[in-house]
């Protein structure tokens, strides 16, 4: 299934993967996840294959089933984004191949790790990268826009010419993680003559993000918290500010807590949330992510008692 005009936007959770203690796939407890989550009633899709399933430590035949496992569940109802994560633009693009041919709706394009040394002075590498992603296949792409500090940013104009020499490019996924220039990425890409929709992804600020007229969001988070994703974002485009205040508020603790240093272990502490909640059996992630240690998990318990979520009992057998 796709987006209506190619043009992702609205709530999108992007999925978490469980594992078994060896850190094999535990398919059962991560479609168990997947039917969660997209069960929310007004999310618009979600994603796989991004930074929250560990996209990073996955070879390509767990990705393709991780894309097949969320089709089976949910692909009749919304559309599945699929991540495609790859330093090499020919892997990247062969990951594309197969991902479109797997049913994905859309595909979120990660930026290449070798251009982290300067790259956002190459405008035409990560131009040349992209578009051999859209030459692959004729899916809407989503463009991860990195923070300055990774050195994968690109300079406005340059992100403009981008997407105007790419059309498959239909969206960026902005974790640009400046509050003015994510306002100034609102404005130019999305009054283009053929608009591209910017979805947020700085969920530790998401009410400043959504009221700059974002049109979606798209969040790791939202594989713990979809519901207060949807009703913030109802709420936003509501112009209900006093809603949006109170939903932002018992978001916080979370938000807090998920997102402090260091953020390698946001998507660590979103599993443990899982567990704390009665949503997935266990929390492991694969190397080189590690264990939190119990006082930290006691505080990602303590910030879910905060949030307000009422936690589920024993858990059901996967569908």
């Amino acid at each position: 299934m796709r987006f209506e005009d190619d043009l992702p936007k609205g709530v999108i959770p992007a999925t978490l993967l469980a594992m078994q203690p060896d850190g094999s796939v535990d398919w059962t407890d991560t479609r168990r996840h997947l039917s969660s989550v997209a069960g929310t009633d007004g999310i618009e899709a979600i994603t796989v294959n991004g930074h929250a399933s560990e996209v990073h430590a996955c070879t390509l035949s767990e990705q393709l089933e991780l894309l097949d496992a969320a089709g089976e569940i949910a692909g009749d109802r919304i559309p599945i984004i699929s991540g495609i994560y790859a330093d090499n633009s020919a892997e990247a693009s062969r990951i594309a191949r197969s991902a479109a041919n797997a049913g994905a709706g859309a595909l979120l394009v990660f930026p290449p790790a070798p251009l982290a040394i300067g790259g956002q002075l190459r405008p035409d590498a990560i131009r040349a990268h992209v578009a051999s992603i859209a030459d692959a296949c004729d899916l809407p792409l989503i463009l991860f826009v990195y923070p300055a500090s990774s050195g994968l940013q690109p300079k406005l104009d340059d992100l403009v010419r981008l997407v105007e020499a790419v059309p498959p490019i239909r969206a960026i996924k902005d974790w640009c993680n400046d509050p003015v220039l994510h306002a100034r990425h609102v404005r130019a890409l999305q009054t283009l003559p053929r608009p591209v929709n910017v979805l947020t992804t700085h969920s530790a600020w998401l009410l400043p993000s959504l009221v700059t007229g974002c049109a979606g969001l798209l969040s790791g988070s939202g594989s713990v918290i979809a519901d207060l994703h949807v009703a913030l974002w109802r709420a936003v485009q509501l112009g209900d500010l006093v809603a949006a205040r109170s939903v932002a508020d018992q978001i916080a603790p979370l938000a807090e807590e998920f997102y402090r240093p260091p953020l390698v272990d946001m998507h660590n502490r979103m599993k443990e949330a899982l567990v704390s909640l009665g949503r997935m059996e266990r929390a492991v992630v694969r190397a080189p992510l590690v264990k939190l240690p119990a006082e930290e998990i006691a505080h990602i318990s303590a910030a879910v008692d905060a949030a307000g979520i009422a936690r589920e009992g024993a858990l059901e057998p996967a569908a």
